[in-house]
C-alpha cells in the first residue's frame, strides 16, 4: 500500500465516544477495503469482561477478523506501553499480509500509544508509594491539589477521576520539573505508518439516547452477574471504569439497583463528553455521524492509494 504523500502507509483511526457506533463503522470500512479491525478499547481486551464493554457480536467478529478483543485476562492487565509494541506489531502483520489494518476504539490513551508512542518517561518507586499512602490517607482530592500545585494545568489533561493517572502525572510533574503539557510534546520515537483520524459521534441527543438504550441492554443481558463473578478484580483499573464501579458499589450497600442504573447512564455521558474533548483536540481529525460510512470510504481513498 502506497500513500499520495508519503511513502509510509496511512491507517485509519476511527475513534469517538463511546456507544457512537464506531464497531458497526469499523466493520463496514474493513469489509469495502479487505480489511481487519485492531481493536483500541482498552476494556475489550479482556476475555472476562463482555456484557460491559459492549464487545462486537459473535457474527461480526466471524465476518472480520477482531484483533485485541478477548486477547488477554483481567488477572494481567496490558499496559499502554505493552499494547503499543504488540499493536504495532500486529500491524505491520496485517500489512505483510496485503491487508488493510483498521484501528477501532475510544481509549484515548491506548490510541495515542499505537499512533504516535509513548515516551520513555521517568518514574520512581519511593513518590509513588509516598503518593499511594497520601491517597489512601487523604482522597483524592489531596493529590489533585498537590498536582496542581505542580503544574495547575495539568488537571485539564487529564482523567481527573482516575486516581491512578493523576498520581503518574504528579510523578512526571515533579520528577521532570516540567508542565504536563510540555512532557506530552516530547519527540517520540518516528512510526512506521500514520494515522488517518477519523472521528465518530451522532448528534448530542441521540448519543445520549444510545447511551442509555445501552445500559438497558446490558442490564437484561446479564451484567449484574459479570461484575459479581469479577469482584475479586475490582481493584483492577480496567475495573474501576463506569458500568462496573457503580455495581460494585451497589454490591456493598451503597444504593439500590435503580440508582445503580440511573448513575451508570449519567456517568457514561460524562465519559463520553470527556472523550469528546480529547478527540477534537487531534490535529487533522475529520468527523462524520455514524451513518456516511460510504463518504468515510471516500475520505480514506483521498488520504491513501488503497482501491
Amino acid at each position: 500500500m502506497t500513500t499520495t504523500k508519503s511513502s509510509k502507509p496511512r491507517i485509519p483511526v476511527i475513534c469517538g465516544p463511546t456507544a457512537a457506533g464506531k464497531t458497526s463503522v469499523g466493520i463496514k470500512i474493513c469489509k469495502g477495503f479487505d480489511g481487519e479491525v485492531i481493536s483500541a478499547d482498552s476494556r475489550q481486551f479482556y476475555r472476562e469482561m463482555s456484557i460491559g464493554t459492549a464487545k462486537p457480536s459473535k457474527e461480526e467478529m466471524a465476518a472480520i477478523p477482531h484483533h485485541f478483543v478477548d486477547s488477554h485476562s483481567i488477572s494481567h492487565p496490558l499496559t499502554a506501553g505493552e499494547f503499543e509494541r504488540q499493536g504495532e506489531q500486529k500491524i505491520l502483520e496485517i500489512l505483510d499480509r496485503r491487508k488493510f489494518p483498521v484501528v477501532v476504539g475510544g481509549s484515548g490513551l491506548f490510541i495515542r500509544s499505537l499512533m504516535e508512542g509513548l515516551d520513555e518517561l521517568p518514574s520512581d518507586k519511593k513518590l509513588r508509594e509516598e503518593l499511594i499512602l497520601q491517597y489512601e490517607k487523604y482522597g483524592l482530592d489531596s493529590i489533585l491539589l498537590r498536582l496542581e500545585k505542580s503544574d495547575p494545568e495539568a488537571k485539564n489533561q487529564i482523567d481527573a477521576k482516575n486516581q491512578v493517572r493523576v498520581m503518574r502525572a504528579i510523578e512526571l510533574v515533579e520528577l521532570t520539573e516540567k508542565p504536563l503539557v510540555e512532557i506530552r510534546n516530547q519527540t517520540k520515537r518516528e512510526k512506521p505508518f500514520e494515522p488517518i483520524w477519523i472521528g465518530i459521534t451522532p448528534e448530542r441527543e441521540i448519543l445520549y439516547e444510545r447511551i442509555d438504550q445501552r445500559v438497558d441492554e446490558m442490564i437484561k443481558a446479564g451484567l449484574l452477574d459479570e461484575a459479581k463473578n469479577l469482584i475479586e478484580f475490582k481493584e483492577v483499573d480496567p475495573l474501576k471504569t463506569v458500568g462496573y464501579r457503580e455495581l460494585f458499589n451497589q454490591f456493598e450497600g451503597a444504593y439500590d439497583l435503580d440508582e445503580a442504573v440511573r448513575l451508570i447512564k449519567r456517568n457514561t455521558r460524562h465519559f463520553a463528553k470527556r472523550q469528546l474533548t480529547w478527540f477534537r483536540k487531534i490535529e487533522g481529525i475529520k468527523w462524520f455521524e455514524p451513518n456516511q460510512v460510504e463518504e468515510i470510504k471516500s475520505y480514506i481513498k483521498t488520504k491513501t492509494a488503497v482501491a
